[in-house]
């Protein structure tokens, strides 16, 4: 039996993230990378491999590659996005503190309006428009961002899975929080 026939035998799993597809032949995952389905940072397993791996670092990787070049690494990837909204909650508050001042044009009715939160809606659209620019971004160095969705809007988790699967360390992720406290208390 020669290799290629050992190969078309192997049936093959992968992870859309929450649940384990599978069993396909290696034809049917081909055609999963081709479709979209299956992309760098995908899960995949098959029998004789080991342990669970992303599909580029299995034999998989050809056909990847074929289809598109690998994601930038983590070192390669533009952080300006990520450090601004790892400062977006002072931002956000001084934002917020702008709009007090030039809706009311008094001071003491403008800082009445600070004490009580009035536009604490603006620090949240801002952060999580930033976090949806920066996931634009990630996308275009070419990483898989579907595990982001419906994190986006967590600001914090948002950063600490960006920082895991890019392996970087996770400073922005620590700044968002000092500063996010720093708002809150006070």
């Amino acid at each position: 039996m020669n290799n290629d026939a050992v190969d078309s035998e192997k049936r093959w799993y992968y992870s859309d993230g929450k649940n384990r597809l599978g069993s396909f032949s290696k034809e049917q995952i081909v055609l999963f990378i081709k479709e979209g389905k299956i992309s760098y940072g995908t899960q995949v397993w098959c029998r004789g491999q080991g342990d669970w791996c992303n599909a580029e670092h299995s034999e998989l990787r050809s056909y990847l590659e074929a289809i598109a070049p690998p994601p930038l690494s983590g070192d390669k990837v533009n952080n300006s996005v990520v450090w601004i909204i790892a400062f977006a909650p002072i931002i956000g508050t001084f934002l917020e503190a702008l709009t007090a001042y030039f809706l009311y044009g008094d001071t003491y009715r403008a800082e009445k309006a600070i004490a009580n939160n009035k536009f604490w809606y603006i620090t949240l659209i801002l952060n999580i428009a930033l976090c949806f620019w920066d996931e634009q971004r990630l996308k275009k160095a070419g990483h898989n961002t579907d595990h982001f969705k419906g994190w986006v809007w967590l600001i914090p988790v948002y950063l600490f899975q960006r920082a895991k699967i890019l392996k970087q360390n996770y400073a922005y992720f620590i700044v968002w929080m000092i500063c996010f406290a720093l708002i809150v208390f006070a």
